[in-house]
């Protein structure tokens, strides 16, 4: 935002200085060619009155020698001709048979003055020629044409557009710096303001956002820092809700579970099977406040990386799964699945702790071993591609149709065909955080003919990462 702000403050800021600079510019280069052309309008009508003497008394020598001195004084040449365009005097190497002399002296001699009409730049250079006729009122006794040096002038339009555009370049500075800083001025409360909703979004204590800038944004900030205070007091009595209420059931969970198999041996035989469905309710409700405490922090944990980033850790993918892999694999065979691991070769450097990853290849590992069946074959995978290291689980069970994929990752959703299946719904969820904590995501694809794909992103370690 504050580079979009300054772009249109500077645009603004070149545009108002263009518009004083350049009719500046052209104003100072058309003062200095009238100068010019006031000149040597003088000096023109001094040598017209002397032509016309020198036509009336038949003596050219005044103006002769009056012509040559101006032109070894002033280096311009000069060309005098009477009625019959006969040459009177040439100095100068200006000669009146040049032809763009001539179309001159024949304006002249129609009783036309002929002046430079376009104003001198500082690159402009060479010459500029001047013509008047001699005589009075319609009587035209001769012509003189001049030749001037543009020289000098061009060096004083030089040096005043110097003058010009260093003042434009002071004023344009001057005005850049106030742009940065107003700019500084109301960019800066919005981005701490930025950075504490960044804060809340990820559900964590936002900074108190210090009011500063225009009078509107301090206002903003100081409501922005009661909702927080407000939206933040509600979400950690949420979180210490969830996770007090599952820490604090264990201990009568764990009392009731010794109360039920106290009174097992008292029971008839008859019984067994309603003792057995209070044991298995027992064992739900203690793995469901697992999950819920391991959800509630992996919450916290990826909100909190999101915000605040955390250290350069990383982790041998590959090492990992094949950890997991034998970790798991005799669960599996006791279930009648087939667990293989499929690892690429190469370095398997992933930005993310062992036991994090370990913690989502259990959870992915758990799932398709409840659900893919019997006789099922499981493929555990690890390979990079692209900027990721992907740890995947594939599995030919019977999978998920479109709409159960989109809800899998939702909490405490299961699908209704593995209603009798134990679970709590809460895995693919704390996969989810975890992976989000670190930048990755979960990505859930079907396999041809059947079965699932479960993948999990975690982005990969810098090269540099070195040892841990």
């Amino acid at each position: 935002m504050r580079t979009r702000v300054q772009a249109a403050l500077l645009m603004f800021v070149v545009l108002a200085v263009a518009a004083f600079a350049v009719p500046l510019l052209l104003f100072t280069a058309s003062d200095r060619t009238q100068q010019l052309v006031l000149a040597r309008s003088a000096d023109l009508d001094r040598f017209a009155s002397l032509t016309d003497q020198a036509a009336a008394s038949g003596d050219t020598s005044a103006l002769t020698a009056e012509a040559r001195r101006y032109t070894q004084l002033y280096g311009e040449g000069i060309v005098v001709t009477d009625t019959r365009r006969r040459p009177v005097v040439q100095t100068g190497g200006v000669r009146a048979d040049d032809p763009a002399v001539a179309r001159l002296l024949d304006a002249a001699l129609r009783n036309q003055t002929s002046h430079p009409a376009h104003a001198l730049r500082p690159w402009s250079d060479g010459h500029r020629m001047f013509a008047e006729p001699a005589g009075s009122g319609t009587r035209v006794s001769g012509a003189v044409v001049l030749r001037a040096s543009v020289a000098t002038a061009a060096h004083d339009v030089t040096w005043r557009w110097t003058a010009v555009l260093a003042g434009t370049a002071v004023v344009a500075v001057a005005c850049t710096v106030l742009a940065r800083a107003a700019t500084a001025w109301v960019v800066s409360p919005l981005r701490r303001l930025d950075r504490a909703v960044g804060r809340l979004a990820a559900g964590l204590p936002p900074e108190q956002t210090r009011a500063g800038g225009p009078p509107e944004l301090r206002q903003l900030a100081m409501g922005f820092n009661r909702m927080a205070r407000t939206v933040t007091t509600a979400l950690e009595q949420q979180r210490r809700l969830v996770a007090d209420t599952s820490h604090q059931m264990r201990n009568p969970m764990a009392a009731l579970r010794l109360r039920v198999d106290a009174l097992h041996p008292h029971l008839r035989p008859s019984a067994d099977r309603g003792y057995s469905g209070v044991t298995a309710e027992l064992d739900r409700l203690e793995t469901l406040l697992d999950d819920l405490l391991a959800l509630a922090a992996a919450e916290h944990r990826a909100g909190e990386l999101i915000v605040a980033g955390g250290p350069n850790v990383h982790c041998d993918a590959a090492a990992v799964a094949a950890a997991q892999q034998a970790l798991w694999e005799p669960v599996a065979r006791r279930a009648g699945i087939r667990l293989t691991a499929a690892t690429a070769p190469g370095p398997a450097v992933a930005a993310c702790t062992d036991g994090e990853l370990a913690q989502i290849t259990d959870i992915l590992l758990d799932n398709a071993i409840k659900y893919a069946g019997h006789g099922a074959e499981i493929v555990l995978g690890c390979a990079a591609e692209g900027s990721h290291m992907i740890v995947s689980v594939t599995d030919d069970g019977p999978g998920l149709d479109a709409r159960e994929r989109a809800l899998a990752t939702t909490r405490f959703w299961r699908s209704g065909r593995h209603g009798r299946t134990a679970g709590t719904g809460l895995g693919l969820a704390i996969a989810e955080q975890l992976l989000a904590g670190r930048g990755g995501r979960l990505e859930l694809t079907p396999v041809r003919p059947r079965g699932l794909r479960v993948r999990a992103l975690v982005p990969l370690a810098p090269a540099d990462g070195g040892a841990r």
